[in-house]
């Protein structure tokens, strides 16, 4: 199983995974560990001097990638801000593509020019990686706009952290969705800490969700260390998104296990050594081997085959970035705004 596996999945009398198939619940466990495993290489070549720049990491949040693009089609959209290997990775991004942006490769997601914070696919409608707090958020609207004035039935997940809900865009962004009835799910990532100042010191409104009641919009609190509630409380937004054209605005409530960003102490000055501790106890991935465990859909064995995949899919990830090349100089002055 994971390492430090230390939840453990409550015992209910009826099975949280009925009507799953096995090999979903399987895959989701995969993807989480993929994610899991990813980041800890690149917080490792980051401290390598490897990667330059920035660099988010979602150790703790996996729950929450896997859960949400497991909720909707290749169709619909996805839109987030920098902390955003871990929706890259669920969303189908080639490791390797993305192991190389972080090198600055020319391979990479964005041609090695964005790095960290900026992934982008095309093919995948995975729209960034952004890196101005709360600038996604009426481009996600945008995003929505787009889909109900074709008269397509899609959705745009658009994610953001507990700190984007400060910022003026975000409030735009959500009273254009209301007032335009269009179909979009608002997401926040509500990992407590924004970069570096609790919610309860740097918001007048602890719980989140609340700013979107004066949009008269639907909302939900989902609990983001749990994989299944992710998965069917933004299935159910991203449906009503596609069917009635109306947003939703969802509090996902998780806690993230580094630091803001590399730069940033794991602990720093704002949170305690012990409460990162206490809540890696409800460590998303080990919570999830336990529950999978418990119903009987897989082993200890399992979980060793898992590791070993794994790790071979990342070691190809790092040998493919470091083999492939640096962007040539002409690049320089592609796919840039010039005024």
């Amino acid at each position: 199983m994971a390492k430090n596996a230390t939840a453990q999945a409550p015992k209910k009398e009826t099975s949280r995974t009925q009507g799953i198939p096995k090999d979903t619940l399987l895959a989701w466990y995969d993807d989480m560990l993929l994610v899991r495993r990813f980041e800890e290489k690149a917080a490792q070549l980051y401290g390598m001097g490897r990667i330059g720049g920035f660099c988010h990491l979602y150790n703790g949040q996996e729950a929450i990638s896997t859960g949400a693009n497991a909720a909707i089609s290749p169709d619909d959209y996805i839109i987030t801000a920098y902390r955003d290997h871990g929706l890259a990775l669920s969303r189908g991004l080639d490791p390797k593509s993305c192991m190389a942006e972080l090198l600055g490769k020319y391979t990479g997601t964005t041609k090695g020019k964005g790095g960290s914070m900026h992934y982008f696919s095309r093919e995948k409608n995975f729209l960034g990686g952004h890196a101005i707090v709360g600038s996604h958020v009426p481009i996600g609207a945008g995003v929505g706009f787009g889909i109900k004035y074709k008269g397509e039935r899609k959705a745009c997940l658009v994610f953001m952290g507990d700190g984007a809900t400060n910022i003026g865009s975000f409030f735009e962004g959500l009273g254009l969705a209301a007032l335009w009835s269009l179909p979009v799910v608002f997401i926040i990532e509500n990992n407590r800490y924004s970069m570096g100042t609790s919610v309860a010191r740097s918001s007048a409104v602890e719980e989140l969700y609340k700013k979107g009641l004066a949009f008269d919009m639907h909302w939900e609190v989902v609990d983001g260390m749990d994989v299944i509630e992710v998965y069917k409380k933004v299935k159910a937004a991203a449906d009503l998104a596609k069917q009635e054209y109306r947003p939703t605005l969802l509090e996902i409530r998780t806690y993230r296990y580094r630091g803001h960003s590399m730069s940033d102490p794991i602990h720093g000055h704002y949170r305690t050594k012990e409460e990162v501790e206490e809540q890696k106890k409800l460590d998303p991935l080990s919570y999830f081997g336990s529950l999978l465990v418990q119903e009987g859909i897989a082993t200890d064995t399992y979980f060793e085959s898992a590791e070993k995949r794994i790790k071979k899919i990342v070691e190809a990830s790092v040998e493919f970035a470091e083999q492939s090349p640096e962007p040539p100089l002409e690049e320089l002055w592609k796919d840039v705004y010039l005024p």
